[in-house]
This record gives structure tokens, C-alpha cells and sequence, in this order.
């Protein structure tokens, strides 16, 4: 018998998103993409649960709103790991997923998409922090107080650019991020704002959940100069199961684990082995035919060992990656921190 490239893999998938405001149950094998019966049927060992605050008004009710719901998000996610050991288990830092993988128990790591959540407040991120989560999306589509997004919503009334990037505000929440050892995530920013993030943060920045322009131009995409500035600066782009990312136009089921796969080829032969991943997007509209929710992980590790990477490869691509960024986003925490003391 063939050896399961799967076998004893510590994968992490890093933007899955919740249903809302109600939902199946997480600790049912139900209709949800994401539960836990099949993140342990697919032996994925750690997921970021995505907290997502669509884009509304920039003003003080619309951001007091995106405030309440990405809390009441949180603590859904955190009720993922009951005390009494039944589910998850929360996992708020590198070490953490670790130890939730030696336990056997599939990692609940928070995270916000959409930094419209903080409105304004860079007291809201603290607090968020302090909530556990890892990493926040600085937008979604529409622009929000902290950066222009790749996608403008004309009905919020965007211009195509708010500030040409990051806002002042939004330089202060990247250097803020970095104090507190949270994650920048670039999926869904403008380019420019990506740029600037990159070049910014003390932390290397990741793309949770993006595909690559030159196979796939969408303006969601990352195009081969984002790619180079991420490898340059440490970053990390996580390859996502969205159709239409993946092939102009095209359908959950025109696509399989391949068209996933060769996305995360062109990315490993721009960047290098070290900056690649897997961010399926599940419960927010990822999916291919054959792949259409975490139960059946194993197949996609399959066809990227169908396509000569090594057990130590997959094992960066699925997971080891991110834990790296990870760690680095707590030592940058913990050396700032130490400087202010």
C-alpha cells in the first residue's frame, strides 16, 4: 500500500468563514463545509475561523454595528472549544495550534476579515486581541477607514481609491497589529494598499485566502510583483479554493484539485517553497469538484504529491508556513513590547 502523503500532516487552512447570523451546528456533520466531525474526517488540524464584517456606511452607526457583529462572530468561534473538551481547542498562538494538534483536537484559531470592524478605534483592535485573534483581512470589498480594497463598492459610494492606499489611520493599525502580534492580512486590499502594508509592518504580511493574476486576472488576484514583494519581505500568499479566482468565469464544478495546484505551483516558482499555502475559503464560497468541504482535504494533498512535491514541502504549504509567521508575529510582539518597558 501507497504511503498517504496526509498521514500525520499538520494542515492548516487559513480562512474558513462562519454561517450567519444562524447557522448548523459546528459540532454536527451538517450542511456547513466547515464542522468539526469533518475537520476530523479530513485530519485538518488547525482552521481560521473568519469573523467577516461586510462593508456598510463609514459612520458612526455602521461602525458600531460591524463592532457588535464581529464580537458576537468571536464568540461563536471561541464556543467551538467548550471547556470541557467536547469540540476545538483554542489555539491563539503558534504554540497553541501545536498543542491542539498532540491532543488530537482540530485548533479554533479567530480572526476578523474586514478591519471596518474597528471602525475608527484602535482601542477595538486591542480589545479584539485580547479575544485571541491572530490575524485581521484590512478590508473586504469596499474601502473602509483603514485602506482602499481591490474591489470599490460604488453603491457605499467608493471612488475606485479613497487615499491611494493605506489611510494615516490605517499606517497606525498596521504598526498597532504589529505591537500586538495580529496578523496583516492583504487578501481583498488594493495593490497599492498591499504595498504599503508590506513595506510597513515589522511583521511579514500574508494573503489568506488569494490566487494569481497571471492565471487568473481578477482584481482580487495578486499579481507577480505582489508576489515578489511578499517573498522579499517573508510574507506568505495562501492559495484559495474560489472558483472564479481560479479560472476567469468558471464554476465550482469546471474545477478540481489540479486547477488549485497549479496556482500553487506558479506561486512556489515565484516565491519559493517558503511563501505558499492553502486558504480554501470554505463557507464563503470555496470549493471545486471533488473538494467541496474539509472532509475531503486529503485529496488535495494527494494531487500535490501527484505533482512531486515532498512530504516536507506539503507539510510548509499546508501548515508550516503559517506557523512560522505565526511565531514571527509574537517575537515582533514581545520585542516591542520589551523596547517600551
Amino acid at each position: 500500500m501507497e504511503n498517504d502523503p496526509h498521514d500525520g500532516l499538520l494542515a492548516i487552512d487559513t480562512h474558513v468563514d462562519i454561517p450567519w447570523p444562524e447557522g448548523p451546528s459546528p459540532f454536527q456533520d451538517g450542511p456547513r463545509c466547515v464542522d468539526l466531525p469533518k475537520l476530523r474526517q479530513g485530519r485538518v488540524g488547525a482552521v481560521c475561523f473568519a469573523a467577516y464584517i461586510p462593508q456598510g456606511s463609514r459612520d458612526d452607526a455602521g461602525h458600531l454595528a460591524a463592532n457588535a457583529r464581529a464580537w458576537a462572530m468571536l464568540e461563536a468561534i471561541t464556543a467551538m472549544a467548550p471547556a470541557d473538551g467536547s469540540g476545538g481547542q483554542l489555539a491563539t498562538s503558534a504554540a497553541g495550534v501545536a498543542a491542539a494538534f498532540a491532543a488530537g483536537r482540530p485548533g479554533i484559531i479567530p480572526v476578523i476579515e474586514n478591519g471596518y470592524a474597528i471602525g475608527r478605534n484602535l482601542e477595538h483592535l486591542d480589545a479584539f486581541a485580547g479575544m485571541g485573534i491572530r490575524y485581521m483581512t484590512l478590508t473586504h470589498n469596499g474601502h473602509n477607514e483603514i485602506a482602499d480594497a481591490a474591489i470599490a463598492l460604488p453603491t457605499l459610494g467608493d471612488k475606485a481609491e479613497a487615499y491611494g492606499g493605506l489611510s494615516d489611520f490605517g499606517q497606525d493599525v498596521v504598526a498597532r497589529m504589529n505591537e500586538l502580534g495580529v496578523l496583516v492580512d492583504v487578501s481583498h486590499a488594493s495593490k497599492k494598499s498591499m504595498m504599503q502594508a508590506a513595506s510597513r509592518s515589522r511583521t511579514p504580511v500574508v494573503a489568506t485566502h488569494s490566487c494569481m493574476k497571471t492565471l487568473c486576472d481578477h482584481k482580487r488576484n495578486l499579481d507577480d510583483e505582489q508576489l515578489e514583494v511578499l517573498a522579499a519581505t517573508g510574507g506568505l500568499a495562501q492559495v484559495t479554493a474560489v472558483s472564479n479566482f481560479l479560472r476567469p468565469k468558471a464554476r465550482a464544478m469546471d474545477l478540481t484539485v489540479e486547477d488549485i495546484v497549479d496556482h500553487v505551483d506558479y506561486a512556489v516558482k515565484r516565491m519559493g517553497i517558503d511563501h505558499v499555502g492553502i486558504g480554501t475559503d470554505f463557507d464563503g464560497g470555496g470549493g471545486v469538484r471533488g473538494y467541496m468541504n474539509t472532509a475531503q482535504t486529503p485529496s488535495l494533498t494527494a494531487a500535490l504529491a501527484r505533482r512531486g512535491y515532498g512530504s516536507e514541502e506539503i507539510a510548509k504549504i499546508w501548515g508550516k508556513n503559517f506557523l512560522r509567521l505565526m511565531r514571527r508575529a509574537e517575537e515582533v510582539a514581545a520585542e516591542r513590547k520589551a523596547a517600551a518597558d
